[in-house]
């Protein structure tokens, strides 16, 4: 089976990479287990896992901080805080990432693997600023001068983390840029520290701007941006350059939600789609029952139910952080098997 994977639209290039990929975080504390699982479950495009329920540091915020160049962060009350350097809590960040990675090669060593491409994951500006405040209490992201410092060395931290891992696995490595946050930034729906306003909306062009520079800064690093909102901007995140754009499928509704997916198709953007539920739904879940989702949605837009062996990519809806152990291994499983299904559909889908 092959996909069409993580091609820029105007690279004129198109790498085949074979399997699926998981979103990122998993559940439990043992990252050499959660290691082996990936490695084992998605042995042809692995990631490096996230384990968020260790706490600080290895959180989505926390852990991403701690990839930022001459910034450091602390632990309060409401969260995290630029401080003037790096104590306690910015070095257990960097502490874990560096366990991680370490945990992450040996799991590859010891099932033989040497994958062709593998993926790493931080949080994207546009959610990292959101979720830090400067000293005098409000967030990042309203200081112009910071949104500048934060995002460059936010794409620094970045290329050298990147620059690690390919020369760690002898990979190609994509970078995924997480970015929850980013519709609430964009409609003005964030409080402010005293909580009786909302910051004001980011204007598009300036959101996108920032997102390009990080992605820009990464260069020969392929960049997927995830956002698992249930409205994604798709078209700001394809006009900021992102080779794959990755989001829950099940939440997509509306003719508008389903136009800007078809341009961003026609644009040559893969879409990897958030189909397998991240949690137990506590009912047996068919492959077929899946998978129907994107075979009917590529025939609601019209295309050639080829396209989601050339432009698209199987995933859980989120991340696996709230799952079972049971279910993680079931759901990469369908995730993987679905992967296929793209390629060569089984008869009666």
């Amino acid at each position: 089976m092959g996909l069409d994977l993580f091609c820029p639209p105007d690279s004129g290039t198109i790498r085949r990479v074979r399997g699926a990929t998981g979103i990122g975080s998993l559940p439990g504390t043992d990252i050499d287990e959660a290691a082996r699982v990936v490695v084992g479950e998605l042995p042809e495009l692995p990631h490096v896992p996230e384990l968020p329920a260790r706490g600080v540091g290895a959180d989505m915020i926390g852990r991403t901080a701690g990839l930022l160049v001459d910034l450091a962060i602390e632990v309060i009350t409401s969260g995290y805080r630029v401080t003037p350097r790096p104590g306690r809590d910015h070095r257990r960040a960097v502490d874990l990432l560096r366990g991680d990675l370490d945990a992450f090669d040996e799991a590859l060593e010891r099932a033989g693997a040497r994958p062709a491409t593998v993926k790493v994951q931080a949080a994207g500006p546009w959610t990292l600023m959101s979720n830090i405040e400067l000293v005098r209490g409000h967030r990042v992201l309203t200081d112009r001068g910071a949104v500048k410092e934060f995002s460059e060395s936010l794409a620094e931290g970045l290329r050298q983390h990147a620059a690690e891992v390919a020369k760690r696995t002898g990979a190609k490595v994509v970078v995924q840029l997480d970015e929850p946050g980013l519709p609430a930034v964009l409609e003005g729906l964030l409080p402010t520290p005293s909580k009786l306003g909302t910051v004001p909306a980011v204007p598009v062009p300036d959101a996108r701007a920032v997102l390009a520079t990080v992605i820009e800064a990464l260069g020969e690093h392929e960049v997927v941006v995830h956002c698992c909102a249930p409205q994604p901007p798709l078209s700001l995140l394809r006009e900021a350059g992102a080779a794959a754009i990755a989001f829950d499928a099940t939440l997509i509704k509306g003719a508008a939600a389903l136009d800007e997916i078809g341009e961003t198709w026609e644009a040559g953007t893969t879409l990897a789609l958030g189909l397998v539920p991240s949690t137990d739904p506590g009912v047996p879940v068919a492959l077929k029952e899946v998978g129907q989702r994107a075979f009917t949605l590529v025939d609601r837009l019209g295309f050639p139910r080829s396209i989601l062996a050339e432009k698209a990519l199987p995933t859980p809806t989120c991340g696996l952080a709230g799952a079972t152990a049971g279910w993680v291994k079931r759901a990469l499983s369908l995730t993987r098997d679905l992967s296929a299904s793209f390629v060569e559909p089984p008869e009666g889908w």
